[in-house]
Formats: structure tokens, C-alpha cells, sequence
């Protein structure tokens, strides 16, 4: 290993908080081309057990210091090939551990446009500077000999030397980094309208001042929005005495009073015109940076919560897409996900033909034995749910519940809905959509761009390509560790599983059509553009259920079941057994020795053989069944059902900065701002809900003219 490498690995294992040697084992099997999820699962013994989260920021860590190590590689090359390089100036750069500090080393040398200072240089101005830095001779003397064809006389001169000092003032990296820390420290963000008269969504903002140092990520990102659509003009309100007067300290010393009368004018003017200007923008962006941060960390924690949320097995579903004008469009599938049947009603205005549509879905319900109705909460919800909670109180055993419909348009308008349901419009391939999200979330909202989903809050105001990119990481991560039937999964389902690239989980998908179930994993080494490579990466995360290998069914990995089989033997048990029972529940209390010694007796490593009993012992765990199944609905609730007081069941639908939007049954999403989440003091609301999560919530205001609705969870229990 290089110094530079160790250098690189000892900065990741500081800022991450990760034993060293952890850091550069987890860092040479990411090198060696395996996946994060394969890595969190199948090498705890190499990583020390570090999880996906975790093994994710490493690789984004590493990724960020090798690009860095690049940098400073250009940079010090620019800096040698002007012939200013000095030892000490190349071990402030080497020894740097982020990419700012590197670019305020370099900016001094750094070729520039046509600036003052460079024309001040040119007309060989900047030995004068020197002497009124040093401050020991006349500066008006000194001046005269400088007078030239480019510089007219001696206030010329001297003003081309200020330019010079005010330049490289503004430039030296220290005083850039005094600068932002006290500005950070002491700057109060100002926001003013650029119209007062204009009405926006922005009015709150219209005079608004609050420090730099404490202003939320979410108010970041509107004043953001609000100053990008041009009814917001924002600036930093700071006083620069006491930072000028350290700055001075810091960096000169004249000995003369002419001379510093000249040196602290430069400095002022280095600080106005250059200096201040670049700290500002320095701290917009870094506020914008944290703000994108905590959004990113908003929505991943949200889209976590919303893929894991516990499948409803075993129902034949109604999804309902409502709309007014064009009629509710209806799609019933079966436990499985297949599409039965499709349909359309108009119980809506401006149709409102109630009773043929109560008819229509009692004929869908009887017919195929609908257990649950699933109502997308998009336009005309809210009259498509008073019709539904009415309709279900006639019939016995048929519920219904609201499901976020976010995204379902984008999927079915998308070639893969097109390729699977050529004969239906859009709007019954949505219905469709809406049904199989209460079966099965994962599986469903895979088939969806992450960003398209719809939790979290200002998404479309963060960079894209970082928010793809972070909630791909999210829809992997969740994909994974759920794992996937190898018979079952849809291709954007197997895409997301461990060393599975779309154009695979595409030809897995062929294989299968054209061959028949798979019945064991190493027939996955058939499938074309499938080598061993990709067959060690995603093997242990695909099952079949009743295959030739009882094994296949379980999260034990292929390269472990020799060790599986002679652990199950040392028991008394057979694979057969593991088959026929669907378990050996009892396995960690048969073990023959304690499991560290085992493990050595078996030659594999601690946690691993952990990993394998948890995996006989419950080979169809489903992590998601651990969560509370989703509220289904049997009577109907409308805003005029709502008094001030009432105590409601709902569910989390969105957490944001200030707080979380709960479903209790309407079109409209109840808030429960972040002062009301708790009778203790709520830093963040993630601290005490998630999405997905039942809370109880009181009504505290009822607004029907804006449908809002206020809700508490302060004194409910």
C-alpha cells in the first residue's frame, strides 16, 4: 500500500468512525468488484460486520478521496510548471483532506483573466507592492521609479500595487477560510421581496432575517426556490470590523503609517470587491449543500420505510383510479398479482351515476371474491372514498384503504407497463398498479423511477443525478435484504438484486418463459451474459421455492452449503427435513458445541455460521412481516365527519423537515407539525415516525375552505 492509499484510507476510517483495517478490507472487495449488498451479507467477517449503509458511504468516500488524490496530482503540477512550488506549499496540498482547502491553496497560482492585480503585474508593478507590504521606505518615493509607458505616474503606481496586495489578500487560503468560519459564525441571512406587492407562496419570506448558523435545511431550499422563480433577492448581513482587524493582524505589519495607510485601503478593497463576495457565494453554497444533504437523508429514510412496508398476502384486490370526467377505473388481480379482470364506473361528477356503479363493483367483488379494495388518492379521491366506505358497509368481509398513488402515472405510461399490458390504457394499467402496491410494495414501486415516488420535500429543488443515484443505493439496499423468488420477480425486480444489470434480470426473465421454473440456483449459470462473477454476487439473494435444493429457499449462500449440510447432519437433521418442515425452528438448541467453536470445526467464520442457523431456522423470513399490516377501512369518513377533539388511527404517508402527513381515511393528508408529535421536544420528526408507521392523531383544526386538517399527537395514547 502507497502512502498516499494509506493516507486516503486513514481520512475515510477517521471521518466514518471505522477501525482502519475494517476500512481497507471493506475498500479491496469493493476494488475486487463485489456489490455492497453482497459485501454486508456474505463477508462480516472481512468487514467486521459493517452494514449497507455504512459499506455505501465508504465506497462513496473512497470514490470522493480518489478523485481528490487526482486534483491535487493537476494542481501541483500547474504550481511546479510555474517554478513557485515550494516544499512547504506541496505538503499543505498533499496532506489536505478536502477539496476546498485544495482549491484555496491553489487559487494564488491559479491563471486568471484579465484582472487588476495581473495588469498591475504586468506593468511590473509588484515589487512596489512588496515595499509597501514591508512598509520600511517612503511609498511616494519608491513610486516615482516606478512610472512607465503603462502607468502615468505615481498614483497610478501606487494604485496598481493596492491591486496587487488587494488581490493576493483576497486569495491566500487562510485568510479565505478566517473569513468564512466567522462569517458562518455571525452572518444573518436576509431576505427581502423583489416585489412587495406581488402575492406568491413566498409572502412569509417577503422580510425575513435569521443567522446563517441556524437556519433549517427545508427554509434553505425555499428561499432558494423562491429567489430562482425571482420573487425573492437574498443577501448576507455581516460586519466585517473585528474580521478585519484579525485579518490586518495576521497578515501585515508595515512600519511606516503611510505605508499601512496605503496596505490596510488595499485591504478593505480586497475585502469588498473580492474577498466578501466569494464568501458569500462560498456559504450559499454550503448552506444549499447541507440542505440538499438532509433532503437526501429525508427521502432515504422515507423511501426506506415505504419499500419495506409489509406486503398483504393472500387478498384478491380491487384497485380503483379515480377521476371525475373520464370514470374511476377499476382492476382486479389476484393473490399473486395477476390481472383478472378490468372495468370502469362513474360515481363521480359530472356523471354521478351511483347506483349502476355500486352495482358493477358488487358484481367485480362477488365474482372473484374480492377481499380488499384499493383506492389510489389522486384527483376525485376523496368522492371516489365516501362512495367506496359507503358501498363497503353493505357487504361483509370487504374492507378498503387509501394507497399513494405517487409515481403510478409515470409507470403506466412507461414501456414496461406498455410490454405487460398492451391492450389496457393507462389509466386501467394504474389501477392496476395501485392494486399490486397493496399486495406487494417492493415489488411494485421497483418498477418506478425513486425520485418519481414522491416522499420527502423539495425533490425537484436537489440535484437530480445525486437524488437518483442515493435512492437507487435506498431501492438496493431495501430489494436485498427482502431478496426476491427467483420464478416470480419481474425483471425491474432482479435488476436491483446483487450484480443483476437490467439487460440480465431481462434475459433471466427469457429463461425462464422459455425453459420453465427454474429449479435450482445453478441453473441461473444457463442464463446468457450470466457468469460466475454475477452468479456469486446474486445467488444467495434469489430463492426457489420447491426446488430440487431445499437450500435454495433459504439466504444461505451456494459457496455455504457444504458447511449448511454438515451443520444440519452434526444435528440430527437432513436437507429433507429442512424441506418438509420449512424450518428447523429448534436448530440453535441442538447444537452439538458452543457456535465459536463450530465455527472453527467447520472452518467458516463466526458471524457467517450465525447467518446460516437464523437462515434453517426461518428460511421464508420476510423482514417486512415484522412491520404492522396497513389500515383497512370498513365505514366512511368525510371532512364534515371531522370535529376539533376526535381521536382517528391513521397512517404516516410522509415525513418532512416539519413534520409528518398522516392518512386518516380522506383524500387529504393530515399534518401533525413537529411541536406536535410528542409531549417531549422533537428535534426532527424522523426521531419519532416514519412512513408507513399507524400513529393515533387528535383533530385540532379543521380548515374546509383550504382542506387542511391539523392533528396532534401530544396527549394521545
Amino acid at each position: 500500500m502507497t502512502d498516499v492509499e494509506k493516507r486516503m484510507l486513514q481520512t475515510i476510517a477517521r471521518d466514518l468512525n471505522i477501525p482502519l483495517k475494517q476500512v481497507a478490507d471493506t475498500v479491496k472487495l469493493l476494488d475486487e468488484g463485489n456489490t455492497v449488498p453482497f459485501i454486508a451479507r456474505y463477508r462480516k467477517e472481512v468487514t467486521g460486520g459493517l452494514d449497507e449503509e455504512q459499506i455505501f458511504a465508504l465506497q462513496q468516500q473512497i470514490n470522493y478521496q480518489r478523485n481528490l488524490q487526482q486534483r491535487k496530482e493537476e494542481v501541483l503540477r500547474s504550481i511546479a510548471e510555474q517554478g513557485k512550488l515550494t516544499p512547504e506549499l506541496e505538503k499543505q496540498i498533499t496532506e489536505s483532506t478536502r477539496l476546498q482547502q485544495v482549491e484555496d491553496l491553489y487559487r494564488p497560482y491559479k491563471p486568471k483573466r484579465n484582472t487588476r492585480g495581473s495588469k498591475a503585474r504586468e506593468a511590473g508593478l509588484e515589487p512596489l507592492a512588496d515595499i509597501l507590504r514591508a512598509g520600511v521606505l517612503d511609498p511616494l518615493a519608491e513610486a516615482v521609479k516606478y512610472i512607465n509607458e503603462q502607468v502615468a505616474d505615481v498614483q497610478a503606481a501606487l494604485q496598481g500595487a493596492m491591486d496587487i496586495i488587494a488581490e493576493d489578500f483576497a486569495d491566500a487560503a487562510d485568510n479565505r477560510v478566517i473569513a468564512r468560519r466567522r462569517t458562518w459564525d455571525k452572518a444573518v441571512l436576509v431576505v427581502r421581496a423583489s416585489d412587495p406587492g406581488a402575492q406568491s407562496v413566498y409572502e412569509m419570506y417577503y422580510d425575513f432575517r435569521e443567522p446563517v448558523a441556524k437556519i433549517p435545511p427545508h427554509r434553505v431550499l425555499a428561499i432558494n426556490r423562491g429567489e430562482r422563480e425571482e420573487f425573492l433577492k437574498v443577501s448576507l448581513d455581516f460586519d466585517p470590523q473585528y474580521l478585519l482587524q484579525e485579518l490586518w493582524r495576521r497578515n501585515f505589519q508595515p512600519q511606516r503609517d503611510d505605508a499601512a495607510q496605503y496596505v490596510r485601503q488595499a485591504m478593505e478593497d480586497g475585502y469588498q470587491r473580492l474577498l466578501a463576495p466569494a464568501v458569500e457565494r462560498d456559504i450559499r453554497r454550503q448552506l444549499t449543500e447541507m440542505a440538499h444533504a438532509a433532503a437526501y437523508k429525508l427521502f432515504s429514510a422515507n423511501l426506506t420505510s415505504l419499500l419495506l412496508q409489509p406486503p398483504t398476502r393472500g387478498k384478491t384486490v380491487l384497485g380503483v383510479d379515480p377521476a371525475y370526467r373520464t370514470g374511476c377505473k377499476l382492476a382486479v388481480v389476484d393473490p399473486t398479482g395477476k390481472l383478472l379482470a378490468v372495468d370502469v364506473i362513474y360515481p363521480t361528477p359530472p356523471h354521478n351515476q351511483v347506483e349502476a356503479s355500486r352495482r358493477k363493483v358488487k358484481e367485480l367483488i362477488a365474482r372473484y371474491g374480492v377481499n380488499v379494495i384499493a383506492i389510489g388518492n389522486g384527483t376525485a379521491s376523496r368522492e371516489t372514498t365516501e362512495f367506496i366506505g359507503e358501498l363497503t358497509q353493505e357487504l361483509d368481509g370487504v374492507s378498503y384503504t387509501v394507497v399513494d398513488e405517487s409515481g403510478a402515472s409515470v409507470y403506466s405510461a412507461a414501456p414496461l407497463a406498455k410490454e405487460e399490458f398492451p391492450d389496457l390504457d393507462v389509466a386501467e394499467r394504474s389501477a392496476v398498479s395501485i392494486a399490486r402496491r397493496l399486495q406487494d410494495p417492493l415489488s411494485e414501486l421497483v418498477k418506478i423511477p425513486p425520485q418519481s415516488i414522491g416522499v420527502g420535500q423539495y425533490q425537484h429543488d436537489v440535484d437530480q443525478k445525486e437524488l437518483a443515484r442515493l435512492l437507487g443505493e435506498v431501492v438496493e439496499i431495501c430489494v436485498n435484504r427482502v431478496g426476491a423468488d427467483l420464478n416470480t420477480a419481474s425483471a425491474p425486480l432482479l435488476s436491483y438484486i446483487a450484480g443483476i444489470k437490467p439487460a440480465v434480470a431481462k434475459a433471466i426473465v427469457v429463461w425462464r418463459q422459455q425453459n420453465g421454473p427454474f429449479t435450482e440456483r445453478s441453473q441461473l449459470l444457463a442464463v446468457p451474459r450470466l457468469g460466475e462473477a454475477t452468479f456469486q454476487q446474486c445467488a444467495g439473494f434469489l430463492r426457489i421455492r420447491d426446488g430440487s435444493n431445499p437450500l435454495d429457499a433459504t439466504t444461505v449462500h451456494p459457496e455455504s452449503y457444504e458447511v449448511a449440510e454438515k451443520l444440519l447432519g452434526l444435528c440430527g437433521y437432513t436437507t429433507a427435513d429442512l424441506a418438509s418442515r420449512g424450518g428447523i425452528p429448534e436448530l440453535s438448541s441442538k447444537l452439538p458445541a458452543p457456535v465459536e467453536k463450530l465455527a472453527r470445526q467447520l472452518g467458516v467464520g463466526e458471524p457467517t455460521l450465525r447467518d446460516i442457523i437464523a437462515a434453517l431456522e426461518k428460511p421464508a423470513l420476510d423482514p417486512r412481516d415484522k412491520l404492522p399490516p396497513p389500515l383497512f377501512r370498513e365505514g366512511v369518513l368525510t371532512l364534515d365527519d371531522l370535529t376539533e377533539g376526535m381521536i382517528l388511527q391513521g397512517t404516516v404517508r410522509n415525513v418532512t423537515d416539519f413534520g409528518a402527513f398522516v392518512d386518516i381515511g380522506l383524500k387529504e393528508a393530515g399534518l401533525v407539525h413537529v411541536s406536535e408529535l410528542s409531549d417531549k421536544y422533537v428535534k426532527h420528526p424522523l426521531e419519532v415516525v416514519s412512513v408507513g408507521e399507524h400513529i393515533s392523531v387528535r383533530v385540532i383544526g379543521v380548515d374546509k375552505r383550504r382542506n387542511r386538517i391539523s392533528l396532534s399527537c401530544r396527549g394521545v395514547h
